[in-house]
């Protein structure tokens, strides 16, 4: 059936034209001048999300390095399986969430303008996030943390390469998070592949002390993008 034809728009002003065979419509003004596409364009904003994947890798740090550290509460499927749904929402979704807000304005909206860095933050929040859904997941089903060891050796590279660019980009604080991230993954490594029972306190060590520093710079970003004030971050 022929679907050749035109429809025509009240008012005398435009008539589309609905050609068989070539699955396309084509729009023009009665005068001929072509119409032009409609640009929107979005201010820059200052206010970049990194306070959100902060604190909630700082506060999934402080449960589940915490727990590791000090042996309590002593580990049971019970504290498994809570532990699993805090670092599920907290660390997990908190990341990835943050992640997509920093990849979709970098790229989509151009809401953070030139502040390139910030790519390496949306890979790692998006990266870590995704990595926790499936750590938490494998924690609340109490299943084998041993494959967890080849995960870290892809996260021991993520980690260094985030130290290198925000050491690059002189944001020395962001680096030191990534510092103690290097070191969290390289004790991990050694830790689940062999079976190294100090190396599960050491990671929890490295956890604890990379949570609280995570915290200062959920303070400092917020107080600075709040309050304007200048804290070091």
């Amino acid at each position: 059936m022929s679907l050749t034809g035109s429809i025509y728009c009240p008012g005398d002003s435009l008539s589309v034209f609905l050609l068989t065979g070539t699955q396309r419509a084509l729009v023009r003004l009665e005068s001929g001048s072509k119409m032009e596409a409609q640009v929107f364009t979005f201010a820059s904003s200052p206010f970049v999300p990194v306070a959100i994947g902060f604190f909630g890798l700082g506060t999934g740090y402080f449960i589940w390095g915490g727990q590791a550290l000090f042996g309590f509460p002593q580990t049971s499927p019970d504290v498994n399986r809570t532990l699993g749904i805090w670092g599920f929402w907290m660390p997990g979704f908190m990341q990835f969430l943050t992640g997509l807000y920093l990849l979709i304005g970098l790229t989509w909206f151009n809401v953070f303008g030139k502040a390139a860095p910030l790519y390496m933050a949306g890979l790692a929040f998006t990266a870590y996030g995704i990595h926790w859904f499936a750590m938490s997941y494998r924690r609340y089903i109490d299943s084998s943390a041993q494959p967890d060891g080849w995960m870290a050796i892809a996260f021991l590279f993520l980690s260094i390469l985030g130290a290198d660019v925000f050491w690059r980009a002189g944001d020395i604080p962001v680096m030191l998070i990534f510092v103690g991230l290097t070191l969290i993954y390289a004790i991990e490594i050694p830790t689940r592949l062999l079976s190294w029972n100090l190396g599960g306190r050491l990671v929890g060590l490295f956890q604890f002390i990379t949570g609280i520093w995570l915290l200062y710079c959920t303070y400092a970003m917020t107080v600075d993008l709040a309050l304007g004030a200048k804290a070091w971050v």
